[in-house]
């Protein structure tokens, strides 16, 4: 009884997706279980995924939605994310706008699920993007509308207040292991904070401030470490820049001596190299750490050598 009636509550969006888990696949987001006895978390993306298992640790069973190699911006859940997610006690999402299909997911899991969403973002000073630079498709007109940037986890100090709202939810959740919870997340912390003291005494000494990025997704790193970000495109790795901008950033590039332009392996570098060529620019990655390829998987990449490879590669181009 309890069956039908959760199926005949769930949106028709969700019903497609069930009815298509064949053509779906059994892809590596869909083999994550639910573990008895131990507190299940489900997460948006990468950076989440990984601080979630590092204070949740033996106590916790996380399963992170998006596979490896897949840009988090159009992302879309499938039917077993649903089933899993229903069956979780707590839901891990960045917000600020990045995950735009959080909300329709949440209305179709399961009524009887007792999951709690937490918004990680939550208590982080949010950067509102310039509407000049929030970048529009082909065909349409400038966007009007205010964006928020979502791209917090890419400053460590963002990281270090996602984390503290990691564990204030695990302890939340299973009161019986919050000593096990605040260690581990004090281990996290500090780490963060290193990483923190890294970016802040090394970018201080450069002698260049300004970066060109093909993606607007370095706003609070730019904001925290006293750096300023130039990007081809906005919020929207997807989004087509104007020609005006393309000429302007030419015209930046040329005129403050940059030696570098920014690119990340999730998303074409064909716009950051065209502007290379045309400026005598190189081009380097700088990465906004959504996700890890295949290969860095298999090197045992994770967030912090991500961002220790970003901070070598901005020190080489803006010494």
């Amino acid at each position: 009884m309890k069956k039908n009636s959760w199926f005949r509550t769930i949106p028709l969006w969700v019903l497609v997706l069930l009815m298509g888990i064949a053509a779906a696949g059994c892809g590596p987001e869909n083999q994550a279980k639910i573990v008895e006895g131990k507190v299940n978390v489900v997460t948006t993306f990468y950076p989440i995924y990984e601080f979630a298992k590092a204070i949740g640790g033996d106590d916790a069973n996380v399963i992170n939605l998006l596979p490896a190699g897949v840009e988090p911006h159009d992302w879309t859940p499938k039917s077993q994310d649903i089933v899993n997610t229903s069956k979780a006690q707590l839901f891990f999402y960045n917000g600020a706008g990045l995950e735009g299909w959080v909300p329709q997911f949440l209305k179709g899991l399961n009524r009887d699920s007792k999951i709690k969403a937490v918004e990680v973002s939550q208590g982080i000073k949010l950067i509102e993007a310039d509407e000049e630079k929030d970048q529009h498709h082909e065909g349409e007109g400038p966007q009007t509308r205010h964006h928020i940037d979502p791209h917090t986890w890419v400053s460590p100090k963002s990281a270090m207040i996602m984390a503290e709202n990691m564990k204030e939810s695990y302890i939340e959740a299973d009161p019986a292991h919050k000593e096990a919870y605040t260690s581990r997340y004090m281990d996290l912390k500090k780490k963060l904070e290193e990483l923190d003291g890294e970016f802040s005494s090394k970018l201080a000494a450069m002698p260049r401030k300004e970066i060109v990025v093909s993606h607007e997704a370095f706003g609070y790193m730019a904001r925290d470490y006293g750096l300023t970000q130039h990007a081809i495109m906005g919020l929207s790795p997807d989004a087509e820049p104007r020609a005006q901008d393309l000429l302007n950033l030419s015209k930046l590039v040329k005129e403050e001596g940059i030696h570098y332009i920014f690119f990340e392996e999730l998303v074409s570098d064909r716009l950051a190299k065209t502007l290379a060529s045309e400026t005598g620019a190189e081009v380097l990655v700088l990465n906004p750490v959504e996700g890890l390829t295949e290969e860095q998987l298999k090197q045992g990449d994770d967030y912090f050598s991500l961002m220790r490879k970003n901070l070598q590669n901005l020190i080489l181009a803006l010494q």
